[in-house]
């Protein structure tokens, strides 16, 4: 490691070229996150070209420092340097510029630069460039905290209380993440026994880990999320210097051949430049989940209950209404009662004022009917949002609706409310409405989706009423990177959740607080960890449950949703103190988490439970 390993020399037999005092690239580095000589000209750079890329080269110091603080490597910015066939990768060279701290965007954290290169001298052709091995010749990526300005939680509210560009802490690599990560920049690294931890965006960048320590390893050997501990121990393997393409078919847990690049920072993330496109090497089988292994009783005995959210789902995109149908039927087992969100209207994004969804629920439960061998006949009840006020893509006018089997469950007393009624909970207990909104005109729902609360009994008249809510909290748009320059980074709609969790819970409570045996349960796409502040509360204050832990779901296989380098639970279930012992079996199929980008059909995973009535 950096920290043990004798300080040695690449080239002990090179001349110091002559003229002004020479600043070294551990000199320029430093041991902050900023460079002492940001905004300075310095001269007589000394170093071994490491890499090069379209934009520019990449230096090593000639002799490697012992500070595990500071970094050996430096980008040095030029096209034309980097175009320029008289140096080469082993070329040993001496370089004037100026030191400059670059980013693209005032969220994201700077890069230390030296541009304006000019070359005063090479000293020596085809020198060996051996690449750092992360883990074994550097310290081990730390695998919890990102940074000390986060005060202990990455996850923590409130968030973006410093910078790290004014607060300029002294790097801890082996406590941080970032400072890990920014000890290393500009330095040529070699990851060992990669596997990717996500799935590649549109450019084929891709989250991995490599052969050193890893938390929250789930079964599919993804790094899922929890309180306090974000995974900084992934890194994303960016645009390779020779050209070529990363494949944007990898998939979660795909093993990969050893990764040698540089270390660099761009789009918000630091990130490995590899030489070359990645290879996987071997995929993880089966390639798709097996369908749950819960099914429906019809009866008390025992009733599914699912939930999903179908994105952005019309009747005009065939295929998705084939994909979403195939999924309840093939891997959900048609349960006897959903919770579906993204339902839009019936001409999708056309803007014309439609906010009806019965085309839209109709294609859907038209295309169960026919997959199921004409078994399986859902009903359906939602309520059509005001125009334009619901948030999600511009026109669609997205929602939450419900699908049940009338032959197995049914709406007790329905009465449904609209747009602008709030539900009531009368003694009973039961609902003003049903279904209806959740104090549809609170100021939390501004431009997002109001929950459906509805109460539901067995057709056959056996069994409690189940109260269900069905929610789709505001989305985390606006959120800042984990690799971020506000600490702890920004929670894009973190305040509209903690407000919509606090009045979603105080209706539920008051169902408990006229029956504290009732059967509650409530399901949806929270778009919040179960740990974050606004979740944790709305568990606490509505006194449910929730149902991962209560059917004793391992907390490294809580995920529904890839983002980054975290397999992450943004979609849950809760359930009544009542409903909890009555639990018989909860599961997430991982039908889109597994698979590549093109073959997924939502960008979510459905969940199903089955629960004896």
């Amino acid at each position: 490691m950096k920290t043990t390993m004798p300080c040695r020399w690449f080239a002990t037999t090179l001349a110091v070229a002559a003229g002004a005092a020479a600043q070294s690239i551990t000199q320029i580095n430093g041991d902050h996150f900023l460079s002492p000589f940001n905004g300075q000209s310095v001269s007589n750079i000394t170093g071994i070209v490491t890499a090069k890329g379209p934009d520019g080269i990449w230096l090593r110091s000639v002799k490697l420092g012992c500070d595990k603080r500071v970094s050996d490597g430096l980008y040095v910015y030029g096209s034309a340097l980097a175009s320029n066939t008289s140096v080469t990768v082993g070329d040993v060279i001496v370089v004037d510029g100026k030191i400059s701290e670059y980013r693209s965007s005032k969220d994201y954290m700077y890069m230390t630069e030296l541009g304006s290169p000019k070359v005063t001298a090479i000293l020596a052709h085809g020198k060996t460039v051996e690449p750092l091995v992360l883990g074994k010749d550097t310290l081990s990526p730390p695998t919890s905290q990102y940074s000390g300005l986060d005060s202990g939680d990455v996850f923590g509210v409130p968030n973006n209380q410093s910078l790290i560009s004014v607060a300029n802490p002294r790097l801890e690599p082996e406590l941080y993440g970032l400072d890990f990560w920014e000890s290393l920049m500009g330095e040529l690294v070699t990851i060992e026994n990669p596997r990717a931890i996500g799935r590649p965006n549109q450019y084929g960048d891709t989250w991995v880990v490599g052969d050193w320590t890893t938390t929250g390893d789930n079964a599919r050997t993804g790094l899922t999320v929890s309180a306090g501990d974000g995974n900084p121990e992934g890194i994303i393997i960016g645009t390779p210097l020779d050209g070529s393409d990363n494949p944007t078919d990898t998939k979660l847990g795909d093993r990969l051949e050893t990764i040698t690049g540089v270390v660099y920072q761009a789009f918000g993330f630091y990130r490995i430049l590899p030489q070359t496109n990645i290879s996987v090497i071997e995929s993880l089988a089966p390639a798709i989940p097996p369908p749950t292994a819960l099914t429906s009783e019809g009866a008390c005995s025992g009733i599914t209950v699912g939930s999903y959210n179908v994105e952005n789902f019309y009747p005009g995109d065939t295929a998705h209404v084939q994909a979403v149908a195939k999924h309840i039927v093939e891997y959900m087992r048609t349960p006897d009662l959903m919770a579906i969100q993204e339902i839009q209207d019936d001409n999708g994004e056309t803007d014309d004022g439609t906010v009806d969804a019965d085309a839209t629920l109709s294609a859907l439960a038209d295309a169960i009917f026919a997959l199921s061998n004409n078994t399986v006949t859902y009903n359906y009840t939602y309520i059509s949002p005001l125009n334009d006020e619901s948030g999600g893509a511009p026109g669609g006018n997205i929602r939450v609706a419900y699908l049940y089997q009338a032959s197995i469950i049914q709406l007790q007393n329905p009465n449904p409310g609209n747009a602008t009624e709030a539900n009531e909970v009368l003694p009973g207990p039961e609902l003003k409405y049903n279904p209806g909104h959740i104090d549809p005109l609170n100021a939390a729902w501004t431009n997002s989706r109001k929950p459906l609360a509805a109460a539901w009994e067995l057709t056959d008249g056996s069994g409690k009423t189940l109260f269900t809510v069905n929610v789709h909290f505001t989305s985390k748009g606006g959120s800042s990177s984990l690799h971020g320059d506000a600490r702890p980074p920004v929670n894009g709609g973190v305040e509209d959740r903690q407000a919509q969790a606090e009045v979603t819970a105080s209706f539920i409570s008051s169902i408990l607080a006229s029956d504290p045996s009732a059967y509650i349960l409530t399901a949806g796409d929270y778009n919040e960890f179960a740990f974050a502040k606004p979740i944790a509360d709305f568990a606490t204050l509505s006194g449910l449950e929730d149902l991962d832990a209560a059917s004793g779901i391992a907390a490294e296989e809580r995920y529904t949703y890839l983002y980054d380098m975290n397999s992450q639970e943004l979609d849950h279930v809760f359930v009544s103190p009542a409903l909890a012992a009555a639990t018989q079996g909860f599961e997430h199929i991982h039908v889109n988490t597994w698979v590549p980008y093109d073959d997924m059909t939502s960008d979510h995973d459905p969940s199903v439970g089955n629960l004896q009535w």
